[in-house]
């Protein structure tokens, strides 16, 4: 826990009064609390946790589970109206804004987007379904993405239309 603590202070440059930093504290916990194998130990750090993560939810207006997968360097850029399903896993590095949704398409089918590492998801983006986001994708503001996006691409509109990176070297995006 300690050591993603560390990591998360020098990802949010040592600035205490970042929301995303103190939602990454209450994330670090919750996790924590699972390598307690006696439950009724487990038990008063789980009703912290649940205590922690509702105050965070009210004053962060961010929902990261602790049963969500996150990668190194997790960045929530920007405050408020951020919502993570349990399910959803990110890779390393990754970047969300205000106003982002990571999670079901529909509540009776299971399934949350699966990320991968360096992906920048623009504030008001929507990445719904049991997807695939590859390495070094870039998703737009308000893009509503539905269906899996390859490494090196950019998805933007509603619904999102995938297209390359023209910022990527070629050969980066040849060798997907």
């Amino acid at each position: 826990m300690f050591e993603g603590v560390k990591e998360d202070w020098r990802t949010y440059e040592g600035d205490i009064q970042r929301h995303g930093f103190w939602v990454m504290l209450v994330y670090r916990f919750g996790r924590w609390r699972y390598s307690i194998r006696n439950k009724w130990l487990r038990l008063p750090f789980s009703l912290l946790y649940k205590l922690l993560k509702l105050l965070s939810q009210i004053l962060s207006g961010i929902d990261l589970p602790c049963e969500t997968t996150v990668g190194r360097r997790f960045l929530i850029e920007h405050f408020s109206g951020i919502i993570i399903s349990g399910d959803a896993v990110f890779g390393d590095d990754c970047v969300v804004r205000n106003g982002v949704t990571v999670g079901l398409l529909r509540r009776d089918e299971r399934g949350s987007p699966r990320i991968g590492n360096r992906v920048d998801i623009g504030a008001g983006a929507k990445v719904l379904g049991p997807i695939k986001i590859g390495d070094d994708v870039l998703i737009g503001a308000n893009a509503v993405v539905i269906r899996d996006v390859p490494a090196s691409h950019i998805a933007v509109g509603i619904p999102a239309q995938v297209r390359p990176r023209k910022d990527m070297p070629t050969a980066a995006i040849a060798a997907d």
